[in-house]
């Protein structure tokens, strides 16, 4: 309903210490807790819904249903689940089990070799038992294993492969709330990509916004690796400035019709709840191209962007259109990106023939 305000969810991280408390509660002190309250990286707190607690031979374990809230992600509904027991030496250790990915490119928050447990979700984790410890009068120590049912073949449906993460997903969440269209998790997925990118010692990094895009950019730069191309979604201007912030010597980015009007108009994001597309400017700008009279006037009431370039006179006409958008385009991602990495920008049709290239005329050393 419009107006209605969006309902927020919890990360991976979140649901992981829920179950980390659950789990050690169960152990130390016998209690099957229906719900558990965790500390979230933020400082403030949450309580959870425990979907199930259980004795496992010296050890117990608990879990807990990802909800991604009114912003569901590839994780949402995910079974996050851990198992803790007691070690004899002091201290918390906390390892990722089945369905949790391990690092094996450098780049990462986390060491080549360790589970894929971010630094904040992992305080927070550790956090959480420490609290159950204490709860229950205990002072020795603990083993925690986080899972995640499924998490190799959920892994697929994020950037994880591109990562370098393997055989499953990530541990998440600098705050350990998702706010609904936030894409918090989807911006730390970028950074990292760039990190990964940077420390494999590429000099240009390619950018788009989805698979197709990604697909028709390496298939027109075939010598850019594919470590070094990150799909970056409706997040113009900070991946750029992420870009910029790395020091990369070169920026392409791959972006179709729809996306380039909104690039085109300088939107931060170009996701429909960030910003509407201008169908008046759109007209002007059709007519500066060069279209006819009645035909750039159409593109004021036209149903999207894409309808928009669907009803150009010739394909002379949509190419024409195609560059004055990407001029104006050009000059934003400058804006965001700053003066340093050179910048090319490609215009794919929507069956793959590029409309226009623009910026340099390479997309720099690769």
């Amino acid at each position: 309903m419009a107006g209605e305000k969006l309902r927020e969810g919890f990360t991976t991280g979140t649901a992981a210490a829920g179950a980390a408390k659950a789990a050690a509660l169960r152990l130390l002190g016998g209690r099957t807790p229906g719900t558990i309250d965790v500390p979230l990286p933020n400082g403030s707190r949450l309580s959870l819904a425990v979907a199930e607690t259980r004795r496992e031979g010296d050890g117990a374990a608990a879990y807990v249903i990802k909800d991604g809230g009114d912003d569901p992600d590839a994780t949402h509904g995910a079974r996050i689940g851990c198992r803790v027991t007691r070690r004899a030496e002091a201290g918390i250790a906390l390892d990722g089990g089945e369905g949790v990915g391990r690092v094996t490119l450098p780049g990462l928050p986390v060491p080549v070799g360790q589970a894929a447990i971010n630094p904040a979700p992992r305080r927070q984790i550790i956090d959480a038992l420490a609290e159950a410890a204490r709860e229950c009068g205990y002072g020795g120590g603990l083993a925690a294993v986080v899972t995640v049912e499924g998490g190799e073949a959920i892994a697929k449906r994020t950037l994880n492969p591109r990562l370098g993460i393997v055989g499953g997903i990530s541990i998440l969440g600098v705050s350990g709330i998702v706010r609904p269209f936030s894409h918090e998790a989807w911006k730390a997925s970028i950074a990292e990509a760039l990190d990964v990118a940077k420390a494999l010692g590429h000099d240009t990094v390619g950018f788009s916004t989805g698979r197709r895009s990604e697909a028709y950019l390496m298939g027109l730069y075939p010598d850019l690796p594919e470590t070094a191309c990150v799909q970056a979604a409706d997040f113009f201007a900070f991946a750029l400035a992420e870009a910029a912030r790395r020091e990369f010597a070169a920026i392409v980015w791959a972006a179709f019709p729809g996306k380039l009007v909104k690039m085109a108009q300088g939107l931060p994001n170009t996701h429909a709840h960030k910003g509407e597309t201008d169908f008046s400017a759109l007209a002007g700008w059709c007519a500066l191209a060069g279209w006819p009279e009645d035909l750039a006037r159409q593109a004021a009431t036209a149903n999207t962007a894409r309808h928009a370039f669907e009803i150009a006179p010739s394909a002379e006409a949509k190419r024409a259109l195609a560059e004055l958008l990407a001029g104006k385009a050009l000059a934003h991602m400058r804006r965001f990106a700053g003066n340093a990495p050179a910048i090319t920008l490609v215009v794919f049709d929507f069956d793959g023939v590029m409309l226009t290239r623009g910026g340099a005329a390479s997309p720099g050393p690769l």
